[in-house]
């Protein structure tokens, strides 16, 4: 990418909209009433965010590179952005037309507030593009209310009410978002049974490999980069079919694979927690012990 444009603050995306900037740390465009002059990003090829943004696209034909990867948006998408993401912007079809709206807000907004302490929770500003948020009929509606509720305390006068009512909003705002995405999870169950099928086998090859010799214990990056899934989606959508972590659920495959390999005594456990990826026979020791009841050497006795 030879030409990155920062949007360090609400107010560079509202200029290069064409958009009045009604509130420093805050700001909703309605692309129906941006005119062509304020679609035109020929100077740049991705946008990096040093704010948190969330679009909902409206309109077909409005492709994106993330993390490398091409996304052409359906209508009624959302997906965000949070600080220190980089959008790339590939070609447009030549009749494309943005629809949809952008809400943007600064980190320093929420200073001081509870959302801003469990900002860290919707995990979902972590997903990559090809996870965005699908929206039915119904769920749209929710979302442009509060859009609208924002949109009308920004064009109030400020005073002490103001930050209050529009972090509220954004609160709820986020809220549905999980909500919704909770639905989505749902509905692709079919979708998710089989990504969690393909994690199973890879768990499976990656310990009757040299993996873990050569790269330790697996991670969840690791596998979710194989899913072609972003490690938070992926953590996620773990979680949500099995009640357990990602992290949680590889510990237990690598505890299942541990108690067979106790068995073989021709094996000592450093070697058995060196071939698991264990860089100090100690740990491996303290895992097992924590998960089982019992150190490696009182399960094998007692087996």
């Amino acid at each position: 990418m030879k030409n990155v444009l920062h949007i360090d603050t609400v107010g560079d995306y509202l200029n290069l909209r064409k958009q009045e900037v009604l509130h420093p740390l805050v700001g909703i465009v309605d692309f129906e009433n941006v005119n062509k002059e304020g679609y035109e990003n020929k100077d740049y090829d991705a946008f990096h965010y040093n704010c948190y943004a969330v679009f909902l696209k409206d309109a077909k034909g409005c492709k994106m590179h993330y993390g490398g990867k091409p996304y052409d948006y359906d209508e009624g998408t959302l997906v965000f952005m949070a600080p220190g993401q980089t959008i790339e912007l590939s070609g447009f079809d030549p009749d494309y037309v943005p629809k949809g709206y952008a809400i943007l807000f600064h980190p320093d907004l929420l200073i001081g507030t509870e959302l801003g302490k469990k900002l860290h929770s919707y995990s979902f500003f972590s997903y990559s593009s090809n996870e965005a948020l699908h929206l039915s009929a119904k769920e749209r509606k929710v979302i442009l209310s509060l859009l609208e509720k924002i949109q009308f305390e920004l064009e109030q006068n400020l005073d002490k009410h103001s930050k209050k009512l529009i972090v509220a909003n954004i609160e709820l705002f986020l809220d549905y978002c999980t909500r919704f995405y909770d639905r989505q999870f749902i509905t692709r169950e079919v979708e998710n049974i089989g990504s969690l099928e393909r994690f199973d086998v890879l768990l499976s090859q990656y310990f009757s490999s040299d993996k873990p010799q050569k790269h330790g214990t697996p991670t969840v990056g690791y596998f979710a980069d194989r899913l072609h899934l972003s490690p938070n989606y992926f953590g996620d959508l773990v979680k949500k079919e099995t009640g357990k972590s990602a992290q949680e659920y590889i510990q237990n495959k690598l505890i299942e694979v541990a108690k067979e390999r106790v068995f073989d005594p021709s094996k000592s456990l450093s070697e058995i927690a060196y071939e698991l990826g264990f860089k100090y026979p100690q740990h491996f020791t303290r895992l097992f012990k924590q998960r089982v009841g019992h150190s490696p050497s009182e399960f094998r006795n007692l087996n």
